[in-house]
């Protein structure tokens, strides 16, 4: 009985302390995010993707696809704005444990299983805007396929530092029917190679 009230107490103890952690963490991302409206772009911007290749008449489809320049525009220019925030932070503040599930205080215990967010959204921001600027001379259909690809590692990268690689794959799963490996493959090479690299177990 004795043991059992031991083992509740520490896991209590290691919840409280994990929960913190998030907390932190979560208030430290959305204190750089709430300057911006990348969410709502990219939400806006996915929608657009999807309306554009659901037209059926070409006219009304070259009209749309022309009028998402603007907001791939605009998101790449609050991406990039976000990024040079958030590289301001101090290292010690932006590492993001590489473990599965969340380890309260992970990034300090084992800081050789970490990688450093601020990379992680460099390589994002470099990922979306080359996407965005079309340089691998995909079709309108493709490139949207790739710039969405862009959009949702960066979301999940954001969510895994909050959280945990576990609970970030379970909610890009919910929320786009998309596995992370399905992420990882569908980004451009350049992305997926640096970010791999980056983050590698």
């Amino acid at each position: 009985m004795e043991l059992f009230t031991l083992a509740m107490v520490i896991a209590f103890i290691a919840y409280t302390v994990k929960s913190r952690d998030q907390i932190r963490r979560i208030a430290l991302l959305g204190s750089h995010l709430q300057r911006f409206q990348i969410e709502t772009l990219m939400e806006n911007l996915t929608q657009g993707y999807l309306r554009a290749l659901g037209e059926s008449d070409s006219e009304r489809k070259a009209q749309v696809w022309s009028m998402l320049t603007t907001a791939e525009a605009t998101l790449c220019e609050q991406i990039n704005r976000f990024v040079l925030e958030f590289a301001k932070v101090d290292e010690s503040e932006s590492r993001v444990s590489k473990f599965p599930l969340a380890i309260p205080h992970a990034d300090k215990l084992f800081p050789h299983a970490t990688f450093d967010l601020r990379k992680a959204l460099s390589i994002h921001a470099r990922g979306i805007t080359n996407a965005v600027n079309n340089q691998r001379n995909q079709s309108p259909r493709d490139k949207a396929f790739t710039v969405s690809a862009e959009l949702f590692l960066l979301q999940h990268t954001c969510h895994w530092f909050c959280r945990s690689k576990t609970v970030a794959s379970a909610r890009m799963l919910s929320g786009h029917q998309t596995s992370y490996a399905k992420l990882i493959e569908s980004v451009a090479p350049e992305t997926r190679q640096a970010y791999c690299q980056l983050t590698a177990s």
